[in-house]
């Protein structure tokens, strides 16, 4: 006598690969176990099970798909079907992606917006045109996430070669749990390939300019060397307006094409700022009521100041200086600091550096 094992029949011996459940919230888990691994045709036994089985299953199948965040985000359907077997049920669950693995592999895991700006900075620099993650403890909007990718930009200033289009999609689309998958798709206005060439160009003309400032890398005068160097490279120019050409809002147009906005100043001086470590941030507001941005600095005596490259005499301001010039900016907005009341101290060795920097350039 021999006996093979039939393989169009399902495996109900000892070691079967079907999961066994005896409850709803089993049921529910045992499916949605199935999502994760891929499973595109899966069996569930329902060992000594008390409940309505055809009511859990539909129920099941319709809370893994439309309320988890992964089958909102990753299945297109999920059907089944179920025969008794002596003393239990097994159903055969059918699933339909409209998600690739590779897709489902690639969703990062992040907790708070930090984590959040981090993974969007990430692909900003790759020119990436997807980021999908999964976030714990959410319980935002898509308006929320927009502004996290406007943030991200404007701290990748080699990157920030025209801010993207940005799409965001939650799943599920209601407010539900304490766990959201985020799509967010960007949009650039230039294909990755000539955004990656630009990015190059910009690195090396930022590494070359702070090379020559190596003599004055230590404390607040690499601050100062860095903003006279750049306001000896860069021309400011007023933004366009629209139908008057393309813009020069970037740090690219600073630092290599030597003219440049508000916005490309300001992106070119925290540019400068990071490749000597030292913390700026761009801050976008209005002077005189019309669009503008500059930058704030963190000082070595632990307070910050604003820069705006765009003026001569833009460097270590307050924040009432600036407001008593016509700027003004969300002051409500914890994300950016207080400047003190007092113009930082110009020293003796920060006056030398100004001079090497306007003699050199």
């Amino acid at each position: 006598v021999r006996v093979e094992r039939s393989e169009d029949q399902l495996s109900v011996g000892e070691g079967s690969s079907a999961a066994e459940v005896s409850s709803r919230a089993e049921l529910t888990t045992a499916v949605l176990n199935l999502v994760r691994q891929g499973v595109e045709q899966g069996t569930v036994r329902l060992m000594d099970y008390r409940g309505d089985v055809e009511s859990d299953l539909a129920g099941a199948c319709l809370e893994v798909a439309q309320e988890d965040p992964l089958g909102a985000y990753a299945v297109e359907s999920i059907k089944y079907d179920y025969v008794r077997v002596i003393s239990h049920y097994e159903a055969n669950i059918y699933i339909t992606y409209r998600r690739t693995q590779e897709q489902v592999a690639a969703i990062a895991k992040v907790t708070g917006s930090s984590a959040i700006r981090t993974e969007l900075r990430a692909a900003l620099a790759e020119f990436r045109g997807e980021v999908v993650l999964q976030i714990s403890y959410f319980n935002e909007d898509e308006e929320y996430i927009r502004e996290l990718a406007r943030q991200a930009y404007y701290e990748t200033p080699v990157a920030a070669l025209g801010e993207p289009g940005i799409a965001v999609t939650l799943y599920p689309d209601q407010a539900t749990g304490y766990r959201r998958i985020v799509e967010i798709r960007l949009a650039y206005s230039r294909p990755a390939d000539e955004l990656r060439r630009l990015s190059v160009e910009l690195a090396t003309a930022a590494e070359t300019l702070t090379g020559a400032l190596t003599a004055y890398s230590e404390g607040d005068e690499s601050l100062r060397a860095a903003y006279n160097a750049l306001r000896g490279t860069a021309t400011y120019i007023p933004a366009l307006s629209e139908n008057q050409g393309e813009a020069a809002n970037t740090a690219w147009h600073a630092l290599v094409a030597g003219e440049a906005d508000s916005e490309g100043m300001a992106l070119a001086f925290a540019l400068l700022c990071q490749r000597q470590g030292r913390e700026c941030m761009v801050v976008r507001g209005t002077l005189d009521g019309l669009p503008h941005f500059w930058n704030i600095i963190r000082l070595e005596n632990g307070e910050y100041r604003h820069v705006d490259a765009s003026r001569a005499d833009g460097f270590a301001l307050s924040d009432a200086q600036l407001l008593s010039q016509g700027y003004a900016w969300d002051r409500e907005d914890s994300n950016i600091p207080l400047c003190g009341e007092q113009p930082a101290v110009q020293t003796e060795e920060q006056t030398e550096t100004d001079v090497f920097v306007e003699n050199k350039n």
